[in-house]
């Protein structure tokens, strides 16, 4: 009976032992459930990120150094940074940006701001809200070999090539007239710019006089700005109504845009890599010289932190000088743009 009690004794002697090391055990994983709760309720889990809102950015063209800016903010992880996962929608000749953004089909677009006013004009409540470009990058492309001093000389006869409905036509009738040159559609292809020694045509100054060298021709471009036609390029447009019911999102984008172009003006190599592999058409070299050539225009003189802002005597005089060719009925600047 001794030695039976006595193992007895020893049995619940150890399960008792065992039962309090498994109620110790337990409470203490307990409290180090509750404590990692109670941490990660306070940090968050950084490999759980905060949701982001979707959106999408529609160009007016395709890829190219223009949009440098934005496809460098998408590398960098600048809308990432703000909060936002942005789609680049790459356009075309003619893209309609202003209805797609209107209609609500894409939050953000890419245009200029003579586009902006005229559609503005058909009462279309649309904002701009970043400028990519300082200045105008559009001019008219001749041969060098003919020697012309001015862009009034260019107007004494030959072919000029332009898109159909650019606004800055009837500004150059006005001011030299047409009625010596023969106007054609312009597409975008240099070939009949190749073939034709008195063929002017509209360019964009860091693209199709850059291809024209390449090609064994020798460009020379009369900047349209040098004339007083000066708008804004490159514009992010979005609704009135987005940037009234969401003004933080309107000016997350806007930080981010303009990290992105401090980035590219920077270092253009990695954004140049990812729009080439988009848009293998242009060499990789033109899209190096592109990125040289626009780095002055698109920072304008501003400091880093001011890049992409507007000033309204600027739109203004835009707005009146399209009201003096007839192309709107009624001037409210003030209205097209906020710098967020």
């Amino acid at each position: 009976m001794s030695n039976l009690s006595t193992r007895a004794g020893r049995s619940m002697s150890n399960l008792s032992t065992r039962a309090g090391r498994w109620f110790l055990a337990l409470v203490g994983l307990s409290l180090a459930l509750s404590l990692a709760l109670a941490l990660t309720a306070c940090s968050g889990d950084p490999a759980d990120p905060p949701d982001r809102h979707r959106t999408a950015l529609q160009l007016n063209w395709v890829p190219e150094p223009e949009f440098g800016g934005y496809y460098a903010a998408q590398e960098t992880g600048a809308f990432a940074a703000e909060g936002l996962e942005v789609a680049i929608r790459p356009g075309g000749a003619q893209s309609p940006v202003e209805q797609m953004v209107a209609a609500g089909q894409v939050e953000f677009g890419i245009t200029s701001a003579d586009s902006l006013l005229m559609a503005r004009d058909r009462g279309v409540d649309l904002v701009a809200i970043y400028a990519g470009y300082q200045s105008f990058p559009e001019g008219i492309m001749v041969h060098a070999s003919r020697g012309l001093k001015s862009l009034a000389e260019v107007f004494t006869g030959g072919t000029l090539g332009v898109i159909p409905g650019t606004p800055f036509l009837k500004l150059l009738d006005r001011e030299y007239g047409l009625g010596k040159m023969k106007v054609v559609p312009h597409d975008n292809n240099i070939a009949p710019f190749l073939q034709d020694q008195r063929m002017a045509q509209q360019c964009f100054v860091s693209s199709e006089p850059i291809v024209a060298r390449h090609a064994g021709a020798d460009p020379q471009v009369f900047m349209l700005s040098d004339i007083g036609f000066n708008p804004y390029t490159g514009l992010i447009i979005t609704r009135r109504q987005t940037l009234d019911q969401h003004p933080e999102r309107v000016q997350a984008l806007v930080r981010a845009a303009r990290q992105g172009w401090r980035a590219y003006l920077a270092d253009p190599a990695p954004a140049n890599h990812v729009m080439q592999a988009l848009n293998p058409t242009m060499a990789p070299t033109t899209f190096a010289e592109a990125a040289v050539i626009q780095a002055p225009l698109i920072r304008g003189g501003l400091e880093d932190d001011q890049l992409g802002t507007m000033t309204l005597e600027r739109w203004r005089t835009l707005a009146e000088q399209l009201h003096s060719l007839g192309l709107i009925r009624r001037v409210e600047p003030e209205l097209a743009f906020v710098n967020p």
